[in-house]
């Protein structure tokens, strides 16, 4: 008998597994995405960028999760308690909760979670062995006075202890991370370095395969301990993520029904897909549903504050009312119609975006469109008319070299002279880092919801490169408040001092706030419950596929 060729086997084994593999009712709902930058890794000490980030959270549980207003709720700490002076957090388990069962270890097959799990969890992410990038998000815990260790303790099975060595208000915030994921030690130290291909935490999803660049697949958890309704989740049966690189096809696969949502929108079929205020062309309105949110991202311009560069006549930048005329001298709303098809909003409030609790738009001074301001500020800056005042040179990225232009322009009608300088990315990271440019465009993505996460680029003991101080911005009254902030557990008090440190940024003007960056989803109208968050955390547990 003749054979078949390779890739016809390969298709029909895939068909036989997508129609056979099925559920009590027959059906088997798979959840398909795209990733088009591909994934790095599966282990939770390197969830440093999106791509993993989604992955890491259908496969992983912390002690505490955020839902879609970004409020912490419990997960697998069911409950905890925070002593007086805000050092002591003491976090009470779940006894329900199980790692994902992998055979090839047998004594560690499926078993509990317990409080001596997070504490290896947490310690194995501040080894310099383990080399993750994640070791300043315990730089508050405080160490034991007699072994030096960090001040991790499991009390027993279900209780576990952590103090800081001072209060530090965004700390839960900072545990929902998906870096602080619990991982299994048995299973780590099995695979050692290949744990990244080799996953076992205890959410809704457990891996299957990953072929890296190919596909990635995740089962259902039969185990899995939340609910909805009365009913264990999650309610599909798999997630499939494929890793097309072309943002365009992948795409034309959406459109085919291939892909059952796509995040964010390509410039490649931003106008085909898009009316200039945003909204779908009619001609999509009726395929699949747009969903949008507000994205806890402010894409800015920077400038360099540090004393080295003194008000002259070749850096005119150190001088506030220059700054100030760039903010007022170009029309935020009417770039963001016509560059971006409205999606995102205009930066007219400062650093804090929206979405965000302390984001103010009522009391902060807003930089709107004021030509005739700009030109009055440059005139008592000395520089009537621009007459004198030195080429400005920005430098950007190719990808924002739309939006740089169309500033360019504007400002050079009021007496600016705006040049521009395109570097690679990695070349304008260290450009910036090591303050050798004068003027730079910037975005600051939050790493949890709180605005301490943004207004730490501005305190004056986090300078670049050892902190994310980029514009070495110095002022006393911001250190001030800032340090009264981190010492306030009382949220509402807390975001009063946030306002202020905003206000003072509006006014000193460190920073041109370009947009506050939406969350923008493409997704079948089969797909329920794919619910948006100024994150853009993917969550499918809860998704039903019809």
């Amino acid at each position: 008998m003749k054979k078949l060729p390779l890739f016809l086997i390969l298709f029909l084994a895939t068909l036989a597994f997508s129609c056979k593999r099925t559920d009590d009712n027959g059906n088997r709902k798979a959840f398909k995405y795209n990733e088009s930058s591909g994934i790095s890794s599966l282990d939770p000490a390197f969830a440093r960028d999106q791509a993993v980030i989604w992955a890491i959270n259908q496969l992983y549980n912390g002690l505490v999760q955020l839902d879609d207003q970004l409020i912490v709720k419990p997960c697998i700490a069911k409950s905890w308690t925070i002593s007086d002076e805000g050092k002591t957090y003491t976090f009470y388990l779940r006894s329900d909760v199980f790692f994902h069962e992998n055979p090839k270890i047998m004594q560690a097959n499926g078993r509990k979670v317990i409080a001596a799990d997070f504490v290896y969890s947490f310690n194995r992410l501040l080894k310099t062995e383990t080399a993750s990038p994640a070791s300043w998000i315990f730089q508050y815990v405080a160490k034991d006075s007699l072994s030096d260790n960090y001040s991790f303790h499991a009390l027993n099975d279900t209780t576990l202890e952590i103090k800081l060595k001072t209060p530090y208000p965004p700390f839960l915030s900072l545990l929902s991370m998906q870096y602080c994921s619990v991982v299994q030690n048995e299973v780590v130290e099995h695979y050692g370095k290949d744990y990244r291909t080799h996953p076992v935490g205890t959410g809704p999803f457990m891996f299957k395969m990953w072929k890296e660049g190919v596909k990635l697949v995740m089962l259902k958890n039969p185990n899995y301990f939340e609910f909805e309704n009365g009913k264990r989740l999650p309610f599909l049966d798999a997630v499939s993520v494929t890793f097309i690189i072309d943002k365009q096809s992948a795409f034309l696969e959406f459109v085919k029904g291939n892909l059952d949502f796509i995040s964010g929108i390509d410039g490649s079929y931003k106008d085909e897909l898009l009316t200039r205020s945003g909204t779908l062309n009619a001609k999509y309105c009726n395929k699949f549903q747009l969903l949008s949110c507000p994205y806890l991202n402010t894409e800015y311009l920077g400038f360099q504050m540090d004393s080295a560069l003194n008000v002259n006549k070749a850096n005119p930048l150190k001088n506030k009312l220059i700054r100030q005329a760039i903010n007022y001298g170009f029309d935020r709303v009417k770039m963001m119609r016509y560059l971006r098809n409205n999606i995102g909003y205009a930066g007219l409030y400062g650093m804090l975006p929206l979405g965000l609790p302390g984001f103010d738009s009522t009391q902060a001074i807003a930089y709107s469109y004021n030509p005739n301001l700009a030109k009055k500020l440059l005139k008592e800056a000395g520089y009537e008319n621009g007459k004198d005042l030195a080429p400005i040179s920005l430098h950007t990225t190719s990808s924002y070299l739309d939006l740089c232009q169309y500033i360019q322009q504007e400002l050079n009608e009021l007496g600016f002279t705006l040049k521009i300088e395109v570097n690679p990315p990695a070349t304008l990271r260290n450009l910036i880092a090591n303050q050798k440019v004068p003027f730079f465009r910037g975005s600051w993505i939050a790493d949890y919801p709180d605005a301490e996460n943004y207004l730490s680029l501005f305190y004056s003991k986090n300078f670049s490169p050892k902190g994310p101080n980029y514009t070495h911005f110095k002022d006393a009254q911001y250190d001030v408040l800032y340090e009264k902030a981190m010492k306030e557990m009382n949220d509402s008090l807390r975001i009063v001092y946030y306002q202020q440190m905003n206000r003072i940024l509006i006014e000193e003007a460190p920073v041109v706030v370009l947009y506050y960056d939406q969350v923008i989803r493409l997704v079948q109208n089969n797909i329920k419950n794919l619910n948006i968050n100024p994150l853009n955390l993917l969550n499918l547990k809860k998704v039903v596929k019809e």
